[in-house]
């Protein structure tokens, strides 16, 4: 596992090329301390997660053979991660560059924005291993493909490519694999200069708890985050830094203004 910092983007990424950063050799617990620690970082206000080329995440380590799968541990989860990239302040944005199988892609599809490699291959594939979906992807999925795709995807276990992935709805775009990072490192600089850090904490907290409210308690929840950025001066200084045609200057920090 590698993280960088760099003018408020921190890129973090499954660094196993040899393995096709399968996940295993201590991944999940790096991974959770790197989202830990860039989420404690006020200094970072995007995160990327990406993978060392030629793939994003190649699935589950099959190094240990038929037994890859039949010895769970005293304290076994089918979360993969302790902490989901959507339980973090900050926006999480997959630059998925290469395949992305299995728990390759569920991680994935924890993430707020995914971006796809157009030749490279997709699925949760489980199934096909005597299991099943595992990092939530029995409620992403459905919320993010509707249930006849998910049931496609999770029930069939087949994989697919990139252009298919955002048909589905999996991603907002898809690229050439080499362009796949450069675009979300472009978006994430965006995000980090031009947008408020508590607007954005605000508006991704209530995206993925949206899926747990009625709309009455979304209107609820946006009043209450409007009232709360109200009484900060970044509501002033959006407007000033759009008027003077000019960079803002963010006072507030990555954080949701109502927790």
């Amino acid at each position: 596992m590698r993280l960088t910092v760099d003018d408020q983007v921190a890129v973090i990424t499954l660094d196993r090329p040899a393995q096709r950063n399968a996940f295993g050799g201590g991944m999940r617990e790096e991974l959770a301390d790197a989202y830990l620690r860039c989420d404690a970082d006020d200094a970072v206000r995007v995160i990327v997660l990406t993978g060392a080329p030629p793939a994003f995440c190649a699935g589950a380590d099959l190094g240990a053979g038929e037994q890859t799968f039949t010895e769970p541990g005293q304290e076994f989860s089918a979360a993969g991660l302790a902490v989901p990239a959507w339980t973090l302040g900050k926006p999480v944005i997959a630059a998925v560059n290469g395949h992305a199988i299995g728990i390759g892609l569920t991680i994935a599809l924890q993430c707020d924005i995914r971006f796809f490699a157009a030749d490279a291959r997709y699925g949760v594939v489980q199934a096909r291993r005597g299991m099943v979906g595992d990092a939530y992807s029995h409620w992403v999925l459905p919320r993010l493909v509707g249930l006849a795709n998910a049931a496609e995807i999770l029930l069939t276990g087949t994989t697919f490519d990139g252009l298919r992935a955002v048909e589905l709805g999996l991603g907002s775009r898809v690229l050439p694999a080499e362009q796949v990072l450069p675009a979300a490192l472009e978006l994430a600089h965006d995000i980090a200069v031009n947008t408020a850090p508590m607007s954005v904490a605000a508006s991704k907290r209530l995206l993925w708890d949206s899926y747990d409210l009625d709309r009455a308690g979304v209107g609820a929840r946006e009043t209450e985050i409007h009232l709360q950025l109200m009484a900060h001066d970044d509501a002033r200084e959006g407007v000033r830094a759009y008027v003077e045609r000019r960079e803002p200057r963010w006072s507030g920090r990555p954080v949701d203004p109502t927790r």
